[in-house]
């Protein structure tokens, strides 16, 4: 059987930094960790290629020679994902689905043959045994979770590694926290799951067998989910790998309370750890009420994004607008907050409930739901109907975007975390590569000769040649992101 897994394209949004990526030669942010696992679950008889249309495109050779196509993505995936399933169907070929694209027989997909869902561990071979009987079904589904122990390393050759600026690995899957907002619970359940960590040691190795040698995202929705088992295993491992010489560069996602734990934190910038993507949502008690984000209750935040950067770790951020508590203020507020803060990468976008989330079956209780969500945070666009009238939400989101990412604010906001963010020791920063090199040449050009902005970015490079020389490679990353950051915003109209 010769399969072909295809991950469709990424629309031009705030997290695909495709802007930003042309400063250094790459074509997307990160691979496809979940098709790359999905091939190390296939039979070894089974011939496998991967087709990242983010990263090149589909060819008509890879279709001919391909028996069968497997195809997984995100919701913002979907108009892709529609061309990629109708091309292989009209070139003869069983077509495969899985991911959080897909919801059950969904009626945008009529031509998918099977549907396999959940997590693949489980629906997989379920599917290949009655494919092998020759009595697929249309759809496999699970309530269940995998023991992560089974979980095989990615088939990280499959992936052409040098078109991509990260990449990935999965050390926990499910969330403690609850937030009716957030459909992790809903398709992974909320009792944390971890892989052992020479599971995750063997996948750094494979990586580095790959000749990989960048930064590495671990996806996990929530690293420190199990915070004993990090303290006590994964993390003193990574300690001891970076010891030898094997020195990565990680970044992940976690809750806010990582703030009141400073061995953790420690721990996390002696293992490699530069920076971390929290939700902090909204500022206001009501709303985070409101949400069930019990974790970022009764908290000074803004005091606990400082208290992360000055342990070493750049905060990076997502928030939210259209909460039924929200108030005509909350934009205003959200701006003061996201300035005050120092997080640079602050990522806003509308209120939108996903299927599956407790959100979702409120707002279709109250009749406020408005179809499925798009999963884009930046196209002005959510699926419900908000309290405070569509036409006030949206207009109060595009001034915060207009506002935070303009190049005064965003620059000022830019020396706000320098000043804060206590930057590693030598032996823990990562080296000047030949591709940094080029994207500091690059951004002279695009950003200090011809961009708008280039007032602000010379500025700031002066501040940082007087009293933080040693903040130049992490400022220049953040101003050519905030290129991309732009240029998504005015695309949108903002």
């Amino acid at each position: 059987m010769n399969v072909m897994l295809v991950y469709p394209e990424f629309p031009d949004t705030f997290w695909s930094f495709k802007h930003a990526l042309r400063f250094v030669g790459k074509k997307s942010a990160f691979p496809p960790l979940g098709l790359l696992t999905v091939a190390a679950l296939l039979p070894d008889s089974w011939n496998t290629r991967l087709a990242d249309l983010n990263a090149g495109p589909l060819r008509k050779r890879d279709l001919a020679w391909a028996d069968c196509v497997f195809v997984s993505g995100m919701i913002v995936q979907k108009p892709s994902a529609r061309t990629v399933v109708r091309r292989c169907k009209e070139a003869g070929l069983l077509v495969v689905a899985g991911g959080p694209m897909f919801c059950e027989d969904d009626p945008d997909f009529p031509e998918v043959d099977h549907f396999v869902l959940n997590e693949a561990e489980i629906t997989l071979p379920r599917f290949l045994a009655d494919l092998e009987r020759g009595e697929p079904k249309r759809i496999y589904t699970t309530g269940d979770f995998p023991d992560l122990r089974g979980t095989p390393t990615p088939r990280w050759e499959l992936a052409q590694l040098d078109r991509y600026a990260s990449m990935c690995v999965q050390y926990s899957r499910g969330c403690p926290h609850n937030c009716d907002f957030c459909n992790v619970t809903a398709l992974l359940g909320r009792r944390v799951r971890t892989k052992t960590t020479r599971q995750i040691l063997d996948e750094l190795d494979a990586l580095d067998a790959c000749g990989w040698r960048g930064d590495v995202f671990f996806v996990d929705d929530n690293f420190i989910g199990n915070k004993r088992r990090l303290k006590t295993d994964l993390l003193p491992a990574l300690i001891a790998r970076r010891n030898s010489g094997k020195r990565f560069h990680f970044h992940t996602e976690a809750s806010i309370d990582l703030a009141d734990d400073d061995e953790l934190m420690r721990l996390m910038v002696e293992a490699g750890f530069d920076k971390v993507f929290v939700g902090i949502e909204t500022p206001d008690d009501e709303c985070l009420a409101e949400c069930s984000k019990r974790q970022n209750e009764n908290r000074d935040m803004v005091r606990d994004v400082k208290r992360i950067q000055q342990a070493g770790l750049q905060v990076q951020a997502g928030f939210i607008v259209g909460f039924d508590n929200d108030k005509a203020s909350v934009f205003q507020r959200q701006i003061e907050f996201i300035q005050q803060s120092g997080i640079v990468t602050a990522m806003v976008g509308m209120l939108q409930a996903p299927p599956g989330t407790r959100l979702y079956q409120r707002m279709k209780d109250e009749g406020r739901l408005l179809g499925h969500s798009t999963g884009d945070n930046v196209d002005g666009t959510t699926n419900i109907v908000p309290r405070m009238g569509l036409e006030q939400l949206q207009e109060g989101y595009r001034m915060i975007l207009r506002h935070i990412y303009h190049p005064k604010h965003y620059y000022a906001r830019l020396l706000t975390f320098l000043k804060e963010y206590k930057v590693p020791p030598p032996e823990l920063r990562s080296p000047i590569t030949f591709q940094d090199l080029m994207a500091f040449g690059r951004s002279i050009v695009r950003l200090g000769i011809l961009g708008r902005e280039r007032l602000h970015f010379w500025k700031m490079l002066l501040w940082i040649r007087l009293r933080r020389p040693e903040l130049l490679h992490l400022s220049v990353t953040l101003a050519i992101c905030g290129f991309h950051f732009r240029k998504v915003c005015r695309q949108q109209g903002l």
